[in-house]
C-alpha cells in the first residue's frame, strides 16, 4: 500500500513469491541505471524477461514456478521514465531516440514481478489455487498468454507431473508488427538444494518434441524437461552453478554482453557451468507462437509411464485439459459468488480476476526472521520456519502479513477450505513460547535482499491485529449453520481442536502484553515518544500505520479498536471452549472475559464522545501540534534544514477527537444494540459526506480532523488519513448488513445505506479495473482514482464478497 507509512513498515522492497508468476518485456536501452537508483526509484529499468522453473518448490509442494515469464521482445521501446520529478534542464526530450543503441553490449534484465515493469496489464484471469491457472499480459504491441496444468498420476513422483502452454500473440494489427516480428523467451530451471541439472546439448532445434533437460532428486525420482511446439523454435542455453537464485539476472547478463561482443550475436552461448544446479533457456520464434514446455518426473526404469504422460500434456491434449479447468473454474465462480445472477458482466470479468490473483499470489517462504534482541548484537535470529501464505501484492509486498491474512482468508475460506487451513496453520505454527507471532514475515535471502536492512527484525513487544479469529469465527459460524459437508466438517474440527492451545496462547499474550492501566482497556505497543519528526507518532502494530492516536504516546492510551479485536478473539475462544466441552480441550471459561468486553457501558465510558457518537481513543494529547522547518546539525556538524515537530501547548489525558475507522470499530464488531441512540448516531457519521462518506467508499479519516490528508514526516505522505481501503469498508458492510436484518427503529436506514454504499465500491473498482487493468491498494476519496500499488490483490479482493453478498 502506497504512502511510506505502509511502505516503511512493508518496506520498499520487491520479490517473486513462490508461485513464480514473473513476467514482462524486453528491450534494449541507451544506459543502465546503478542497482542503487533502481531501488530508490522502484524502477530497475530490467528488460529482458525469464520465466522461474524452480523445482524443488515446485515439486515440493506443488506450486508451478514455471509461470514465472519474462519476454524478449523489441529494440526500439521508449526509454524508462523518471519516478520523480526531474528539473527540466535535466530532462530529456519527450520522443524516442533516433539512434537506440546499446552501450558496451550491455541489456537490461526484468527477473521478477514488480510494478516498475510498467506492463499495461497482467495478471490471473483463472486460477483453482491447486492445479491449474490462467494469467494474461500486455506488454507494449505484445499479448502473452500462459496457462498451467498440474497432474498426478500412477508413475510420477513426488509432487506429479506438469505443463505450462504459453502463447504469444500481437496485441493489435498495425504497422509495428512487422518491427516485432520475432520473440525470444527466457526461462529457466532451477534446484536449490544444489542437485545437478543437466541440458539436452544434442536437441534438434526444429524438432517438434524436444527434451530440454533432464536431472533427478530423491523425492521426485528421475525427471525431465520436454519443449513442444509446431512452429519452428530457435533454442539457446547457458548452465550457472550458484545459490543465490534472485541475482540470476547479473550472470545472464553477463553471458550475453559476452555472446554480444564476440560474436554479434544475442543469444546464450549453448554451455554450461560444471554440475549446474540452474538452466536458462532462450526460444526465439516468429511471432505469433504458442509452445509448451511440460515436466515428467518418475522417468527412471524401463517399464516407465513417462512417454504416455509426456504426451498427455502437450498438443491438443493439454489444450483440451486447460479448457475442462476453465469450464470448471468458471462454474465454480457462478455457484459460490454469483448463485442469484445479479453480476453483471463487468463486475464479473473483475471477480474472478479478484479470485484469481489472490489464489495466484499465493506462496511458499522459507526461513529465519530477524528478531530485534538487545543482549545478542541487537538481534537474533528465529528457528528456521516455512510459511504457506497469500500475499498483499506480488509485486509490491511479496511476503507474508499477518494482519492482512486474516482477511485475505475470509475469501479463500470459502473457495477452498483446506488451502485455507493450511495458511492459517502455518501462521499459527509461528508462534514463539510466549505466544508472540511476527507481524511480518521476511524469510530467506532473497526476500532480504529486497527489504531495506533497518526495516527487516521484527520487535516482540509489538502486536498485530489478531485477524486470523475473522475466519475463525466464521468456521465456528459455518459448523453451527451446517454449510459445510461431512468431510470439511471433521477437517473444521479437528484443525480447532489442535490449534486450540496455540489460539489460547495469543490471546494471553495479548493480555499480558497489551493491556492497559484500567482493566477492559488496551493499547497498541511500539509507538515512539521520543520521535521529532512525526506529526503523529505512527502506530505500525495497528495495522493503520499513520492514523492519528494520542499526540504524546505513554502507558495511559487506551486504544478502541485493540478493544474490539480482544472481544472478537475471545468470543472466538468461548465458542471453541463450549464446542469441546465434552471433549479434552484444556480450554479455560472465557465467559467471563467476554462479559468484560462486551459491556456496553463500559465501552461507553471509556471511549464514547456522546455529542458526535464517535468513539475515540484515550490518552495523553494535544491538537496544537504542527511540523515546522528547523536548522539542526547533522554528520560532522553540518546544519540541514528538516521538518521538526513542535508542540504548542502541554498535551493533557483526554479523548482523542479524530473521526474515522476507528471511530466505527465498536460499530463493526456488531457491539452497539440495535436500539441505541448511539447506532443512529454512527449511520450519521457514515452517511455524511463532510465526514467520512464519498461516492467511491468510506474514507479512512474524516474532512473534520486536524491532520485529514496531512504529511505525518518530511518524505512520509498521508496513508490512513484520507483514503479509501476495502478491508475497512467491509466491515462497515457487513455491520450495515446485520442491522438492516435485526429488528430496531434503525433497520431501513442501514439498509439504504448499506445498498449505496455497496454500490459505490462496486462501481468505482469496476470502473478502475477497466480503464487499468488492476485492483488497487487503496482509492482517492476525492475522484476514486485507484492509489498506491496496483496489482494489490490482498484485502482489496474482497470486493468479490461484496458483490456476492458474503458475510458473517
Amino acid at each position: 500500500m502506497t504512502g511510506t507509512g505502509r511502505r516503511t513498515v512493508r518496506s520498499k522492497g520487491k520479490f517473486a513469491v513462490a508461485d513464480g508468476s514473473d513476467v514482462s518485456d524486453v528491450s534494449r536501452t541507451s544506459s543502465r541505471p546503478s542497482s542503487k537508483s533502481r531501488m530508490d526509484h522502484r524502477r530497475d529499468g530490467s528488460l529482458i524477461r525469464i520465466l522461474n522453473v524452480d523445482l524443488r518448490v515446485m515439486l515440493a509442494i506443488g506450486l508451478v514456478a514455471s509461470l514465472a515469464i519474462f519476454f524478449l521482445i523489441q529494440s526500439l521501446i521508449a526509454p524508462v521514465e523518471e519516478s520523480h520529478q526531474r528539473p527540466r534542464v535535466v530532462t530529456p526530450f519527450p520522443s524516442p531516440k533516433l539512434m537506440e543503441l546499446d552501450q558496451d553490449g550491455r541489456y537490461h534484465m526484468r527477473h521478477v514481478c514488480q510494478d516498475s515493469d510498467e506492463l499495461s496489464k497482467y495478471g490471473w484471469i483463472a486460477h483453482n489455487g491447486r492445479d491449474f491457472g490462467k494469467q494474461e499480459l500486455v506488454d507494449q504491441e505484445l499479448k502473452l498468454e500462459t496457462s498451467f496444468l498440474k497432474s498426478r498420476s500412477q508413475g510420477s513422483g513426488y509432487g506429479g507431473d506438469w505443463a505450462v502452454q504459453i502463447d504469444v500473440q500481437h496485441e493489435k494489427s498495425g504497422p509495428s508488427n512487422e518491427l516485432l516480428k520475432t520473440g525470444h523467451m527466457f526461462f529457466y530451471l532451477a534446484d536449490e538444494s544444489g542437485n545437478a541439472l543437466s541440458p539436452n546439448s544434442h536437441a534438434d532445434e526444429n524438432n517438434v518434441d524436444s527434451l530440454l533437460a533432464s536431472g533427478s532428486r530423491a523425492d521426485v525420482g528421475a525427471w525431465q524437461v520436454h519443449l513442444n511446439s509446431k512452429e519452428t523454435l530457435e533454442v539457446h542455453y547457458s548452465g550457472f552453478r550458484t545459490s543465490y537464485i534472485h541475482n540470476l539476472s547479473d550472470l545472464i547478463l553477463q553471458d550475453l554482453s559476452e555472446q554480444v561482443r564476440n560474436f554479434g550475436r544475442l543469444q546464450l552461448p549453448d554451455s554450461s557451468e560444471n554440475s549446474a544446479n540452474i538452466l536458462v533457456f532462450q526460444v526465439a520464434a516468429k511471432i505469433p507462437f504458442r509452445m509448451d514446455i511440460t515436466f515428467v518426473s518418475g522417468t527412471e526404469g524401463k517399464g516407465s509411464s513417462s512417454e504416455q504422460r509426456l504426451s498427455s500434456l502437450q498438443g491438443a491434449s493439454l489444450s483440451t485439459q486447460l479448457q475442462q479447468k476453465q469450464a470448471e473454474f468458471d462454474s465454480k465462480f457462478e455457484q459460490l459468488f454469483n448463485g442469484a445472477h445479479k453480476l453483471e458482466s463487468d463486475s464479473t470479468i473483475v471477480g474472478k480476476a479478484a479470485i484469481a490473483n489472490m489464489l495466484g499470489g499465493i506462496g511458499y517462504f522459507y526461513g529465519q526472521s530477524k528478531i530485534a534482541y538487545p543482549r545478542h548484537d541487537n538481534y537474533i535470529a528465529y528457528w528456521p520456519a516455512e510459511l504457506y501464505t497469500a500475499v498483499p501484492s506480488r509485486p509490491f509486498f511479496p511476503r507474508g502479513f499477518l494482519w492482512d491474512e486474516g482477511f485475505h482468508q475470509l475469501l479463500i475460506w470459502r473457495w477452498d477450505l483446506r488451502i485455507s487451513l493450511d495458511i492459517v496453520g502455518h501462521w499459527l505454527d509461528l508462534m514463539n513460547i510466549d505466544g508472540w507471532i511476527p507481524r511480518e514475515q521476511i524469510l530467506g535471502s532473497e526476500a532480504r535482499s529486497k527489504v531495506p536492512e533497518e526495516f527487516i527484525p521484527q520487535y516482540p513487544s509489538n502486536g498485530n491485529p489478531p485477524t486470523l479469529f475473522l475466519v475463525i469465527r466464521d468456521l465456528l459460524n459455518g459448523i453451527e449453520r451446517n454449510i459445510f459437508t461431512d468431510v470439511e466438517s471433521r477437517d473444521v474440527t479437528s484443525f480447532l481442536e489442535r490449534a486450540f492451545i496455540r489460539l489460547e496462547a495469543w490471546l494471553q499474550w495479548f493480555n499480558i502484553t497489551q493491556s492497559g492501566k484500567q482493566k477492559g482497556s488496551y493499547y497498541w505497543h511500539g509507538r515512539d515518544n521520543k520521535t521529532t519528526r512525526e506529526l503523529n507518532p505512527k502506530t505500525l502494530s495497528s495495522g493503520l500505520d499513520d492514523y492519528p492516536r494520542a499526540s504524546h504516546p505513554n502507558e495511559d492510551e487506551r486504544h478502541v479498536d485493540l478493544r474490539c479485536w480482544m472481544l472478537l478473539a475471545a468470543n472466538c475462544m468461548q465458542s471453541i471452549s463450549k464446542f469441546f466441552k465434552n471433549g479434552d480441550i484444556p480450554g479455560k471459561e472465557y465467559a467471563s472475559t467476554v462479559k468484560l468486553l462486551s459491556d456496553f457501558e463500559l465501552l461507553n465510558e471509556m471511549h464514547l464522545d456522546p455529542t458526535s457518537g464517535a468513539y475515540f481513543d484515550f490518552g495523553n494529547h494535544t491538537e496544537q501540534v504542527r511540523l515546522s522547518w528547523k536548522e539542526v546539525r547533522g554528520e560532522n556538524h553540518h546544519l540541514k534544514r528538516e521538518l521538526v515537530r513542535e508542540a504548542l501547548e502541554r498535551p493533557k489525558l483526554r479523548l482523542v477527537p479524530h473521526i474515522g475507522y476507528v471511530s466505527l470499530f465498536p460499530f463493526m464488531g456488531k457491539i452497539i444494540p440495535p436500539d441505541s441512540w448511539i447506532l443512529e448516531k454512527q449511520l450519521d457519521l457514515i452517511s455524511n459526506g463532510s465526514i467520512l462518506w464519498t461516492n467511491y467508499g468510506l474514507r479512512s479519516l474524516a474532512k473534520t480532523s486536524s491532520v485529514y490528508m496531512k504529511r505525518n514526516t518530511e518524505h512520509d505522505p498521508p496513508y490512513w488519513r484520507g483514503p479509501i481501503w476495502m478491508n475497512m469498508n467491509y466491515l462497515v458492510l457487513s455491520a450495515l448488513h446485520h442491522y438492516s436484518q435485526v429488528d430496531g427503529p434503525y433497520r431501513e436506514r442501514a439498509k439504504q445505506i448499506y445498498s449505496d454504499l455497496r454500490s459505490n465500491l462496486i462501481r468505482n473498482v469496476v470502473q478502475n479495473y477497466n480503464q487499468t487493468g488492476f485492483l488497487w491498494e487503496q482509492y482517492d476519496q476525492r475522484k476514486g482514482k485507484g492509489k498506491g500499488a496496483r496489482l494489490f490483490t490482498g484485502w482489496t479482493a474482497l470486493v468479490l464478497l461484496i458483490m456476492g453478498e458474503a458475510y458473517t
